[in-house]
């Protein structure tokens, strides 16, 4: 055992190999030096219980593992090849060229976030975005913070603080991740009072649960999930109608905010803040990093007198924009205001292809590869909580694996870059409408090379 332990390789014999000489290079001795010493000692503590052999590759190798494990790039770009267009796990929509150009820019330049260039004085992060989404909603006012579930906590606590929320049964509901309405709710000092049922609410429903103690009617689209069959709820001009009558104001979380109309791709229509704000809501919110295909943000539009009461809480700035987002923001709705947004913001323009194009780029990466590859008919699917199941049909390639085709799925997710797909039918499937264009060459050559 004596003789065992001897053979273990001293630190600096290890920190000498070459492997490991580059790893010095890119995290510094100090950090390898650290990882080398806790490798040796479980090593150590191996030999000990005779559980192995000490060698000095067995340490070069679990160190350059555990460096890899620690230290690697986060996140890295993958392939979007499982037809889901809105991938909440890859990082929902994809951004323009210009979104991300602008957004490069205010990473590594000095920008005029908070100051006003035409007076020479400070400004406000918020005044020029506003005024593009008051130009495409029809709002009086708006503000911008980090992400919808944001927005929600924002409004609540600004205008229901202390008083009673009244939602449907319906609507009180759990969207990703755990989010959960009663606990917004709960957190931002409203007190929740559902009516209704699950599948059947009334105008009257809410009129009755109105009280002196009533803060605000809350409106939450089903934006994740969908009900059918005998079901019901009111129209959001009957709540405004109820909101102006008893002098309530109306919230509407649109869930994933939506500038275009749907139906002109075959899909249902999906509702718009525009239309909310016709309506005549308080204030409507949504997503920017949906179906609105922009950076992650919560846009908040409405009335002036409302937003500016949402600007002026403590909880606003500690939840507001940053300033990469925000560049990216304005690019994305400068594309609706130049109305080139189907050519320009990817998640649109791929809603926007046509079977024929899907089938056509597909025949051309089964021509491309070869191996005995299918191209067949399919369904891509929106995703990220948005429009639940609906579908787009599409042409997939397939890849024929019976029983390897698991191990064809993680040879394609290990690869560089690593290919998501699915498998259906004992075949690996990959939707050329949810992978950008400049990863065709990428994919036949990964695929050609995992096949061969």
């Amino acid at each position: 055992m004596a003789k065992k332990i001897r053979d273990i390789p001293s630190i600096n014999k290890v920190l000498e190999h070459p492997e490991i000489v580059e790893l010095i290079h890119r995290y510094s001795l100090n950090n390898v030096s650290d990882l080398v010493r806790n490798i040796v000692s479980d090593i150590r503590k191996d030999v000990l219980a005779e559980k192995l052999e000490p060698s000095l590759q067995l340490i070069v190798s679990n160190t350059k593992n555990l460096a890899e494990e620690k230290w690697n790039y986060s996140p890295v770009a993958v392939v979007n090849a499982t037809g889901v267009l809105i991938h909440t796990n890859l990082g929902r929509s994809s951004l323009s060229a210009s979104a991300i150009n602008s957004m490069s820019v205010a990473a590594g330049d000095y920008t005029n976030l908070e100051y006003d260039l035409s007076h020479g004085k400070r400004g406000s992060r918020q005044n020029f975005v506003s005024t593009l989404i008051n130009q495409l909603t029809g709002s009086e006012a708006s503000t911008v913070v980090n992400n919808n579930a944001s927005a929600m906590l924002l409004a609540l606590a600004a205008i229901s603080s202390n008083k009673e929320v009244i939602v449907s049964r319906g609507e009180s509901v759990e969207i990703g991740g755990g989010f959960r309405i009663p606990d917004v709710l709960k957190l931002s000092n409203a007190k929740i009072v559902e009516v209704g049922t699950t599948n059947r609410t009334y105008a009257k429903d809410y009129l009755n649960a109105v009280s002196e103690n009533t803060g605000a009617i809350l409106v939450v689209h089903a934006s994740n999930f969908k009900q059918t069959g005998f079901v019901h709820s009111p129209t959001i001009t009957e709540l405004v109608n109820i909101g102006a009558e008893k002098g309530i104001p109306v919230i509407h979380d649109l869930g994933s905010g939506c500038f275009v109309d749907t139906t002109q791709f075959g899909l249902p229509p999906e509702p718009t803040p525009k239309e909310s704000i016709i309506n005549g809501v308080e204030i409507a919110m949504f997503s920017g990093d949906k179906l609105l295909g922009g950076p992650q943000c919560g846009i908040i539009a409405g009335k002036k007198d409302v937003i500016e009461k949402l600007n002026r809480h403590p909880l606003y700035r500690a939840i507001r924009i940053d300033k990469v987002n925000l560049a990216g923001l304005t690019t994305t709705l400068l594309h609706y205001i130049q109305e080139n947004h189907l050519e320009q913001i990817p998640v649109l323009k791929m809603i926007s292809q046509t079977e024929s194009d899907l089938r056509m780029r597909s025949i051309h990466l089964q021509k491309s590869i070869g191996k005995s590859l299918k191209v067949v008919k399919g369904y891509s699917t929106i995703g990220g909580g948005s429009m639940p199941g609906e579908t787009l049909p599409t042409w997939l390639l397939a890849i024929p694996g019976e029983e390897k085709s698991k191990m064809i799925f993680d040879l394609l997710r290990k690869s560089n870059p690593p290919v998501i797909t699915r498998i259906e039918n004992d075949m690996v499937l990959l939707d050329p409408r949810t992978v950008l264009p400049k990863y065709d060459g990428v994919l036949i050559s990964i695929i050609s090379k995992i096949l061969s």
